[in-house]
């Protein structure tokens, strides 16, 4: 953007900006802090962002931010992306994980980076196992990320069943998103409407329960709550390890019921 909006400007060329991640946001959101020199770079790309034609975000939540930043709303339109397989009954879902032995499927499919919350599900899912270790579901990673890593050591430095496998390939991820009892995804606070889950749009085609441990200012949360069966969505705050937990437990409650249905 630093370069191609000063360049349209001077050919007299329109501009059109599709926003995926926030940057430099989501470097200081990582860093936990704005350096010195963030401010005349946070400055400098707010100006550019100001001068983009059309800005096509990915969620409301986007939207917000840039109108704090000074983006006009009339030049905003809103573009959502699709689910990236279709789900259309011809896929039969994925065999999970051997070692998972028949549990009720937690699955976290996709990157598991910094921008995602790792320690209220670790906390949630620890209080499952410990209150009725036979009937607790078990975790499936089929992730990749510095978060995964660590969600990974945790969960067996605790003894909590989890199971760790590489990304599939495109044609077979439609199966291994049938095959959760619920889907996970999470968001940290300091990433609302800077970063939008893209897996969000596959795990609701899925038609698999999902929990989002994360903000309710999130698209995340907006788009759970318009599409997704009211029994078979719970959003918990970040931090709040009793009531993801809570959720955790309705959301299987909920996948055995349509199971014996």
């Amino acid at each position: 953007m630093h370069f191609v909006v000063p360049l349209a400007r001077l050919l007299g060329r329109r501009t059109r900006y599709r926003i995926t991640d926030f940057h430099p946001e989501c470097l200081f959101a990582a860093l936990g802090r704005r350096p010195a020199w963030g401010a005349p770079l946070q400055w400098l790309t707010d100006a550019w962002r100001r001068r983009v034609d059309v800005v096509e975000v990915l969620g409301e939540d986007q939207a917000e931010r840039l109108r704090e930043s000074g983006v006009d709303p009339s030049r905003m339109v809103l573009v959502r992306d699709p689910s990236p397989v279709p789900f259309d009954g011809a896929q039969p879902p994925a065999d999970p994980p051997p070692e998972l032995g028949g549990r009720p499927v937690v699955l976290y499919s996709g990157n598991w980076g910094v921008a995602h919350d790792e320690a209220t599900f670790v906390g949630a899912f620890a209080e499952l196992v410990r209150a009725d270790p036979a009937a607790a579901p078990g975790l499936w990673l089929n992730a990749t990320g510095a978060r995964a890593d660590r969600v990974e050591a945790e969960c067996r430095r605790l003894g909590l069943p989890v199971a760790r496998t590489k990304p599939v390939p495109l044609a077979r991820l439609a199966g291994v998103l049938r095959a959760a009892d619920v889907h996970l995804i999470t968001l940290s606070d300091a990433f609302v409407g800077y970063v939008l889950p893209s897996k969000v749009y596959a795990c609701i085609e899925s038609g698999r329960p999902v929990l989002f441990i994360g903000s309710r200012r999130s698209d995340v949360h907006r788009l759970c709550t318009a599409r997704v069966p009211v029994a078979h969505y719970r959003q918990a705050e970040v931090g709040d390890v009793a009531g993801a937990a809570r959720a955790l437990r309705e959301l299987l409650a909920a996948a055995r019921a349509g199971g014996a249905a």
